[in-house]
C-alpha cells in the first residue's frame, strides 16, 4: 500500500505524542477529606482507562492515513486485441449467378452479417470493387452501415464501370484504410467468384509483398464453382492467411467460420495501474468510533 499525499503522514506524530501523554500521565493521587486510609493501586482499571481514552487518538490517526490517500497496484488485466477486418466484396456482373435461393451477392452479403455478429467488438469496414473501388463503410465497431448497405450495392445497381474485377487493385485500396489504423491485427476478407484483370505475371507478389509489409492477413472467399485462381491462393498464403472456395450459402457460413477460427481474437495483459484501498481504514476508523462511543458512557478519566 502506499499513498498519494505521503506528506500527510508527518501528521501522525500528533496522534503518537498524545497517545504517549495518556499513557505516561499522573492521577488518581487526589485524596478528598474522608478517605483517611490507604488507597490501592488500581494498575488494571486504570490500564483499562487509558486504553479507552487512546480510542480518540488512534481514530485520528486513522483520519490521516485516509486523508493521505492510500493507493494499491491492481493486479493487471487481460483485453481484447481489437481486430481490424475490411470486407472487400466484388459487385461485379457476374455476383448475380445463382447462389441458393438468391444471388452470389446476396449469399455473401448475409453471411458477412452473421459473421458480424460472431466477431463482435472487433472493427469493420466494407469496400466493394468492379474495376473501380468504392469504401462505403469506414473501420468501426458500429455495424449497422455495413448491414445497412445490401440493397443499396447490388451488382444490377451500380454504374457499369465496375463491371470487371480487379483484385489487385482493390486490396492495395484496402490495405490503405487498414494502414491508417495503428492499434490492432489487421485483416482483409476478400469476397470474389472470377479472375482478376490486374493479377498473374508476378503482379500477386507484389501485392503480397506490401500486405505482408502492411501486417496484413488475406483470407480469400472464392464464391464460384470453379477452382480457386491460383494466383489468389498464392497472394493468399504469402500474407498468413488462406483460400476457401464455396457456391452454397450454408457452406459459406462455414467458410466464415473457419476463418474466424484462424484469424483467432489476442489476448494482452493491460499495464498496471493504482486504485483506491480505502477499505482497510474505514473499517478500522469505523470500529474505532464505535468502541470510543460505548466507552465514553461510562469508562473515562478523572483526576481523581
Amino acid at each position: 500500500m502506499s499513498f498519494t499525499q505521503p506528506w500527510l503522514l508527518l501528521l501522525l506524530g500528533l496522534p503518537i505524542a498524545l497517545g504517549w501523554r495518556i499513557w505516561r500521565r499522573g492521577g488518581g493521587r487526589v485524596v478528598l477529606p474522608f478517605d483517611h486510609h490507604p488507597h490501592r493501586g488500581g494498575g488494571w482499571l486504570r490500564a483499562g482507562i487509558d486504553t479507552a481514552e487512546s480510542l480518540f487518538p488512534l481514530l485520528a490517526a486513522v483520519g490521516i492515513l485516509i486523508a493521505a490517500g492510500p493507493v494499491r497496484t491492481a493486479e493487471p488485466k487481460a483485453r481484447r486485441v481489437l481486430t481490424n477486418i475490411e470486407f472487400c466484396v466484388d459487385i461485379s456482373a457476374s455476383m448475380l449467378a445463382p447462389c441458393g435461393d438468391g444471388t452470389r451477392y446476396d449469399a455473401s452479403m448475409g453471411a458477412i452479417d452473421r459473421f458480424l455478429g460472431v466477431r463482435e467488438g472487433d472493427a469493420f469496414g466494407l469496400t466493394f470493387f468492379g474495376t473501380s473501388v468504392l469504401h462505403w463503410a469506414p473501420l468501426t465497431t458500429d455495424t449497422s452501415a455495413i448491414r445497412c448497405a445490401v440493397p443499396f450495392m447490388k451488382p444490377d445497381l451500380v454504374p457499369p464501370w465496375f463491371g470487371g474485377t480487379a483484385i489487385g487493385k482493390a486490396l492495395l485500396a484496402c490495405a490503405e484504410v487498414l494502414d491508417e489504423r495503428e492499434e490492432g491485427d489487421r485483416a482483409i476478407v476478400l469476397v470474389s467468384d472470377g479472375m482478376s484483370m490486374d493479377l498473374g505475371d508476378g503482379n500477386e507478389a507484389a501485392v503480397a509483398k506490401v500486405l505482408k509489409e502492411k501486417r496484413i492477413n488475406l483470407w480469400a472467399i472464392h464464391v464460384a464453382d470453379q477452382p480457386i485462381p491460383a494466383e489468389i491462393v498464392d497472394l493468399a498464403a504469402a500474407t498468413g492467411g488462406g483460400a476457401f472456395a464455396s457456391n452454397d450459402p450454408g457452406t459459406l457460413g462455414e467458410v466464415f467460420g473457419r476463418i474466424d477460427s484462424m484469424q483467432r481474437t489476442r489476448m494482452e495483459k493491460t499495464a498496471t495501474e493504482t486504485i483506491d484501498f480505502f477499505t482497510p481504514c474505514s473499517i478500522a476508523g469505523l470500529a474505532l468510533l464505535a468502541l470510543a462511543t460505548a466507552c465514553s458512557f461510562g469508562v473515562r478519566y478523572t483526576p481523581w
